[in-house]
């Protein structure tokens, strides 16, 4: 599928292939929050990086995050998180350990997006108390990271679905 997205003054539109269209994974960790505004749900889609394109490409911003260890010592993320720097609007993920990927955040994309048949909640020990949690009768929660990768998610939502036709 593909997907075309944007920013909110469209000084940044962008395009790429997508076989994981599904924008399932609401994830409430403080840095979807903080980056992507109130609940989060930002990194929920895959496409290829190859396909990508992007007009306006002067206009974008990476942030990477410091990301809390155990020990209390902090690293920076290998997660790139791109954006407008005209508007602030969060655009698209990506991350050297698999570089042949792209995650745009579902809240930037133009296209139609097709309704998942469930959703995973991740994440939800750093939610804020004023957010709900709206979750539905298949829809899975998880304190930290969910058991299966976005990939294994939209794999077997697919195969679900094409047993039951």
């Amino acid at each position: 599928m593909l997907l075309k997205g944007s920013c909110h003054c469209q000084a940044v539109t962008f395009s790429l292939e997508s076989d994981q269209p599904y924008p399932f994974n609401h994830c409430f960790c403080n840095i979807c929050r903080k980056t992507q505004g109130g609940g989060g749900y930002a990194i929920n889609l895959g496409g290829y990086s190859s396909s990508l394109t992007v007009e306006g490409a002067e206009h974008i911003s990476i942030y990477q995050a410091a990301i809390e260890m155990t020990d209390g010592e902090y690293q920076t993320s290998n997660a790139k998180r791109h954006f407008c720097a005209k508007c602030g609007s969060g655009l698209w993920l990506n991350d050297s350990r698999w570089p042949e990927l792209v995650h745009p955040f579902a809240s930037a994309i133009d296209t139609e997006l097709p309704v998942p048949p469930e959703r995973t909640y991740m994440m939800i020990a750093s939610k804020n108390s004023w957010v709900p949690l709206n979750r539905g009768k298949n829809d899975k929660v998880f304190k930290a990271y969910p058991d299966e990768s976005l990939s294994d998610w939209h794999q077997r939502v697919s195969i679900d679905k094409n047993s039951s036709t």
